[in-house]
C-alpha cells in the first residue's frame, strides 16, 4: 500500500498563522482549478490528516510534464499544526543538524556505519522538537559551541523539516518549477520540498 508524494513544508509560519494561511492557499488552488473543494479519503496516506482535496480540471498546470493524458493524480492533503516532516517511509530522525550560531554539523546518523540515530546525539534535538510541538518554542544545545538555539533555527539534513504547515501532493507527477516558485511566493516564507513514498 501507499503512494509517492511531493511535499511543500512552510518553514517559517507560526502555529497561529498556519490555519488562515492554509485557507488562503486552498482558495488560490481551487480558484485556479488545481484542486476542487471536494475532499476524499481515497489514496490518502498523510499521517496527521485523513482527507485531501480532489484534483481539479487544471491540475496539469502545476506539474513539470503533463503529456501523459491518462495520469490521474491523487488528493492534496493540507497538514496544519507544528510537526516534523520526513521525506520517506520509516524515517523519523534527521541524519544531521547544523548549529545556527557556529555552523558546526552534528552527525546524528552515521551512514553507512549506522542506519539509526545515535540516541545520545539525537535526544537533545528530540526534546527541543517535542517542546516546540507542544508550546511553539523549543531549543537544542550545540555540542560544539554550547549555545542553545531554537530548534526551528537549526538546519537539519535533507528530508527532515519542522513546520506548522505542509501540503502533500499524493500521486502527482513532479511539480513544475514555475508552480513551486509561485507557491513559495504566495506562502511568503522559506520552504523545503520533499518527496518520497509512504
Amino acid at each position: 500500500m501507499g503512494d509517492f508524494f511531493e511535499r511543500i513544508v512552510d518553514l517559517e509560519v507560526t502555529g497561529e498563522e498556519a490555519g488562515p494561511l492554509a485557507g488562503r492557499m486552498v482558495d488560490w488552488m481551487a480558484d485556479a482549478g488545481l484542486i476542487t473543494r471536494e475532499t476524499t479519503r481515497d489514496a490518502m496516506y498523510s499521517l496527521s490528516v485523513d482527507v485531501g482535496y480532489v484534483p481539479g480540471p487544471g491540475w496539469a498546470r502545476a506539474v513539470a510534464d503533463s503529456s501523459d493524458a491518462s495520469w490521474i493524480p491523487g488528493p492534496v492533503a493540507v497538514v496544519v499544526g507544528r510537526d516534523h516532516h520526513v521525506g520517506g517511509q520509516g524515517e523519523s530522525e534527521a541524519d544531521s543538524a547544523t548549529c545556527p550560531r557556529c555552523a558546526t554539523t552534528t552527525v546524528i546518523i552515521d551512514y553507512p556505519e549506522s542506519w539509526e540515530a545515535d540516541p545520545e546525539a539525537w535526544q537533545p534535538f528530540l526534546d527541543g522538537i517535542e517542546d516546540w510541538k507542544e508550546t511553539g518554542t523549543g531549543v537544542a544545545p550545540c555540542p560544539a559551541c554550547g549555545a542553545s538555539s531554537p530548534v526551528t533555527d537549526w538546519e537539519f539534513g535533507p528530508g527532515f523539516a519542522l513546520g506548522a504547515l505542509a501540503f502533500d501532493f499524493w500521486g502527482w507527477p513532479p511539480l513544475g518549477t514555475r508552480f513551486l516558485a509561485d507557491f513559495r511566493r504566495r506562502l511568503g516564507h522559506r520552504t523545503q520540498e520533499q518527496s518520497g513514498k509512504f
